[in-house]
């Protein structure tokens, strides 16, 4: 019996770091109880990531990124570091070996209304374990868009223009911890044309996205995808300065298993609303979420869940360039918001000229348009409580733009959490790649990791940075490889304060000054796992 206890402790802890999701505790434990040993630290051993379809355009190319880091995140000072609680050093993987790959979702994905129809024998091209392209076998299903090798080599491979569906990625073993993947678009004409760039993500069962818009002129898209074996249902709220808009579909929206569907906003509400905020709330299974809005005549992109509701909020990597910056905001409880503004820029904060300060409703969407708010220096916009001593969850996101007339780009950055620990980017080029870094409370210590592709992994490059208290710095790193081959970040708070980063991707194509953006979050690549406590051997009896 007492091999039996051992045996089912082990099989608790495995369990605890496959499915990376929490720490077990007993009830009414905690870290203060006389004796409690604080839980160890494990790398996860799976990982989920979904991409939504690109669309179905037959002049958009889209580029997909995958990369693991080399190893976990080294300990050190900074909050939820990742030596643990009791500054005991994250064990490496015990795995040498693993997989990543990014397959098409199990069913077909419904193009949007008008969209162009195209034979199903337009495929994508899928990638080999050192990045080279390579075609599906025939009868094999639906073969993997990528598939990556081993970690510290970042992988890249180019879809086949036209259909580009939903994917559904899972890493196992030694490319599990810290995985990231990247779905990069360029649309070159049309009045949707821009560049278009998002991180693929976790699943989950809540997100808001602020900034979203039902007006004429926008033609906004939902994207929801399952990765299980069951149908999800979604539940969809769009809010704007009136309180909640009435609903079209107010029994949910199905997900077929293992798919990936789009919605289109204008038709979940008859209102128009210019500046909404959509909140999606899964009541059944588990999904991933994300919405491409397009402008006409201002271009189009991704716009990714803002962080969780919070009395704070950082939004990093505004473009020093950006020609119009507007802030939308949501206070989803029962009380107002007062927020102060300011921007963290390379030498300090400023508070924006005439708008020192905005108050949100309760239950309303507020937005506020900054205009050129950056004076030519990169920022980082921060919110916080005009008075500390009223605290109200917001959520809140930008609206960029880069440009005038018609050559301009529009791009959406999220308010994002810290990137904690260690945080990855995996699709950078060696000409419009931009890293902001903020540090909004304190001083704080970052290393960077450029690593380059190639099957061998070739060797790294590492900088220290040092971001000021309550400024914005931004780095354009030394890009290894060819002028079109693509590298990862990776950045880690070593020392000092929360830091806030984002990824501005603005390669030169064409006139129109195409961009986007997408904040970096932390990679949480260990989860907490409980020693055992107590001898269960007296249970034998």
């Amino acid at each position: 019996m007492k091999r039996t206890t051992q045996s089912l402790l082990a099989a608790v802890a495995a369990l605890t770091a496959i499915t990376g999701l929490a720490a077990l505790t007993a009830p009414g434990s905690g870290e203060s109880d006389a004796g409690a040993k604080a839980p160890v630290r494990m790398p996860v051993e799976r990982s989920i990531l979904l991409c939504p379809s690109a669309g179905t355009s037959e002049a958009a190319g889209t580029l997909y990124t995958s990369f693991t880091p080399t190893t976990p995140a080294s300990p050190g000072d900074s909050p939820g570091g990742s030596g643990g609680p009791s500054g005991k050093p994250v064990p490496a993987p015990v795995p040498a070996t693993g997989t990543a790959e990014l397959r098409p979702a199990g069913a077909p994905v419904p193009a949007p209304e008008g969209a162009a129809k195209l034979p199903k024998s337009r495929q994508p091209r899928t990638a080999a374990a050192d990045g080279s392209p390579r075609d599906a076998a025939p009868g094999a299903g639906p073969a993997p868009v990528l598939t990556a090798g081993k970690p510290g080599a970042p992988v890249a491979v180019r879809a086949g223009r036209g259909e580009a569906p939903a994917l559904v990625g899972t890493a196992t073993a030694a490319l599990a911890p810290g995985w990231t993947a990247q779905q990069t678009t360029v649309l070159p004409s049309g009045p949707a044309r821009g560049l278009l760039g998002t991180t693929c993500t976790a699943p989950d069962t809540g997100f808001w996205f602020p900034g979203v818009s039902t007006a004429e002129g926008r033609q906004d898209y939902l994207h929801l995808t399952n990765p299980d074996d069951t149908p999800a249902v979604a539940d969809i709220e769009i809010h704007g300065r009136d309180g909640q808009a009435p609903s079209s579909v107010p029994d949910g929206i199905p997900v077929p298993a293992g798919s990936g569907i789009p919605v289109l906003l204008s038709t979940v509400t008859p209102a128009e609303l210019a500046d909404a905020t959509l909140r999606v709330t899964v009541r059944t299974g588990r999904v991933g979420a994300v919405v491409r809005a397009a402008e006409d005549s201002v271009g189009s992109d991704w716009l990714a869940a803002s962080a969780e509701a919070s009395a704070t909020a950082v939004l990093p990597g505004i473009p020093a360039d950006a020609t119009s910056v507007r802030l939308v905001a949501f206070a989803p409880g029962e009380s107002d918001a007062e927020l102060r503004i300011r921007l963290a820029g390379p030498r300090g904060t400023i508070v924006p000229a005439g708008h020192e300060s905005v108050r949100i409703k309760a239950g309303t969407v507020t937005s506020v348009d900054l205009k050129g708010v950056t004076r030519g220096e990169a920022g980082s916009l921060l919110l916080d409580p005009a008075e500390p001593d009223r605290s109200t969850p917001f959520v809140a996101a930008l609206r960029v733009v880069r440009g005038t007339g018609t050559a301009r780009e529009v791009a959406y950055i999220p308010a994002a959490g810290p990137v904690g620990d260690r945080a990855s980017t995996a699709d950078n080029r060696s000409t419009g790649t931009t890293l902001t870094l903020a540090a909004p409370t304190r001083a704080a210590r970052v290393r960077v990791t450029v690593s380059p592709p190639g099957p061998a992994g070739a060797a790294p490059s590492v900088r220290m940075y040092t971001v000021a208290a309550g400024t914005t710095l931004a780095v354009v790193p030394a890009a290894p490889g060819g002028p079109k081959s693509t590298y990862a970040l990776t950045v880690e708070t070593v020392s000092g304060g929360p830091v806030h980063a984002a990824r501005t991707l603005a390669p030169p194509l064409g006139p129109v000054r195409m961009f986007t953006v997408q904040t970096l979050a932390d990679d949480r690549a260990t989860v907490p796992v409980p020693e055992a406590e107590r001898d269960l051997s007296v249970l034998d009896d």
